[in-house]
């Protein structure tokens, strides 16, 4: 394109491109010949189908060049190119599904969540969720857990409704009565928080823990819901909620921010029919609403 006394030169697209593929190249190739970032990891085992075998701890090294920044990164990148045999639960990878729970450097969170500390002379401990049956490796026994949760009903309960009438109609509730259920709903059932609890590791058999307790809690302030009665009868007795002492693991270990321990506290107000509205600080790592 001609201008008066110059002459103009658009570039291509193309060529406009090349600096920055270039730049990228040499990156990338700078950091493949970056030196190794080796990473100690020690990591439970047990195979309960091997005979003789014992739970013990085995070493691993990872280059943290070639790995994510996540602890599950890590795990997936021992169990697919170092040692096919370990053996973890994950799926999402988004701290959504609470599958990948377990206790890294002695506190319980989700791997997915779990960044490695990249300091290489510092050697990070994986074990399964504490005080829980190991089916294998890093993978514990949910099924008392789970057994507990189905106990408490976690679901909408409305009188005289006919199975026929289910999904007919929206039962509505006011954004007030709304609020009241943040700091609950967003729990996934990790365990994190259960399997934190001293009271849980001694009366796990009887005691609900603070996940379920919380969940219990949760249905018990739902607007819409017509059991409450029946669900607080439920849990009027030595066990269920009254074995909680309040020594608040489970909300330092909750990798979503939340607070079964302040659940639990007005569950407690509810039983001795006093008034609740609510976790005082609920939302996602403790934002205060009202």
């Amino acid at each position: 394109m001609a201008t008066v006394g110059k002459l103009v030169c658009l570039a291509s697209p193309k060529s406009a491109l090349v600096p920055l593929i270039q730049g990228r190249f040499f990156s990338a190739t700078a950091a493949a010949a970056a030196a190794p970032r080796m990473k100690t990891f020690k990591v439970y085992r047990y195979d309960p189908d091997k005979p003789g075998d014992k739970p013990h701890m085995q070493s691993y090294q990872v280059d943290l060049n070639e790995c994510g920044p996540m602890i599950l990164d890590a795990l997936i990148k021992i169990k697919n190119e170092t040692d096919a045999t370990l053996t973890f639960r994950r799926s999402c990878r988004e701290g959504i599904c609470g599958s990948c729970a377990m206790c890294i450097n002695g506190l319980n969170t989700l791997a997915c969540l779990a960044k490695i500390d990249e300091n290489t002379n510092k050697t990070t401990k994986v074990y399964p969720l504490p005080h829980m049956h190991v089916i294998k490796d890093l993978v514990p026994d949910m099924n008392n857990f789970y057994a507990q949760y189905k106990y408490i009903e976690p679901y909408l309960k409305k009188k005289d409704m006919k199975e026929s009438d289910i999904g007919k109609k929206s039962f509505y509730q006011s954004p007030e009565d709304r609020a009241k259920l943040d700091g609950m709903y967003e729990c996934i059932l990790c365990a994190c928080c259960t399997t934190s609890c001293p009271s849980y590791w001694w009366n796990s058999d009887k005691y609900l823990g603070p996940a379920v307790a919380m969940q219990a809690y949760r249905w018990i302030m739902d607007s819409r819901d017509e059991f409450t009665k029946e669900r607080l009868d439920q849990l009027r007795d030595h066990w269920s909620v009254y074995r909680c002492h309040t020594i608040m693991n489970c909300t330092k270990t909750c990798p979503k921010g939340l607070n079964p321990g302040a659940a639990i506290a007005e569950i407690k107000k509810l039983l001795m029919e006093m008034d609740s509205k609510g976790i005082p600080y609920a939302g996602h790592f403790g934002e205060q609403h009202g």
